[in-house]
């Protein structure tokens, strides 16, 4: 029997803990990871090819995007490359994405799409986050002045019946919310 491929998609606000969460299911579950693409400069302790693609603009026009979208001055997108890399790797792979990348997912994979909407009750909190992952200031005060920041603190109607919700507002309880999931889907 062959298995068909699933795609957890990790969706929420930014500072909510989307890459920690892929992060546990990549370590803990042994799932692939999605590597999606940015323009953006890379944070303290990224690299390329593990954490993004980082890209000028010149690459970034020359891939097959499922999905990109511009945010906070930068490009990010998911290439049709990257979700096969991963798939290749492993039927259960991971991405992080927006929740208009979610939307997008959803549409276009329909059941192979997860979607894990992540929300943290405590606003402030994310904003401590994102200082302490090495954001600048001005990155934040962009960032938190967004129209996409806004739409991301709480899920759309489009994912309503199809999204987990985790709440990692306390990382041990979100662990266990995450373990009951995958026991449960997989």
């Amino acid at each position: 029997m062959e298995e068909k491929e699933k795609l957890i998609v990790i969706t929420g606000a930014t500072g909510s803990g989307k890459t920690t969460i892929r992060n546990y299911l990549v370590n803990q579950y042994h799932i692939a990871k999605v590597i999606t693409h940015t323009t953006r400069y890379p944070r303290r302790n990224e690299k390329n090819d593990i954490d993004y693609y980082f890209e000028d603009d010149a690459s970034f026009a020359k891939k097959h995007f499922l999905e990109q979208v511009e945010y906070s001055n930068a490009k990010y997108g998911s290439s049709y490359e990257g979700l096969k890399k991963a798939w290749h790797n492993n039927p259960v792979a991971a991405i992080v994405l927006d929740t208009q990348g979610a939307i997008t997912y959803l549409n276009k994979l329909g059941d192979q799409a997860i979607i894990f909407f992540i929300q943290v009750n405590d606003h402030n909190s994310l904003k401590k986050r994102m200082i302490e992952r090495g954001d600048s200031k001005e990155k934040i005060k962009q960032r938190l002045c967004s129209a996409e920041y806004e739409r991301d603190l709480n899920i759309p109607i489009e994912l309503r019946s199809a999204a987990h919700i985790i709440d990692n507002s306390n990382w041990q309880t979100a662990q266990i919310t995450i373990d009951k999931l995958m026991h449960q889907l997989f």
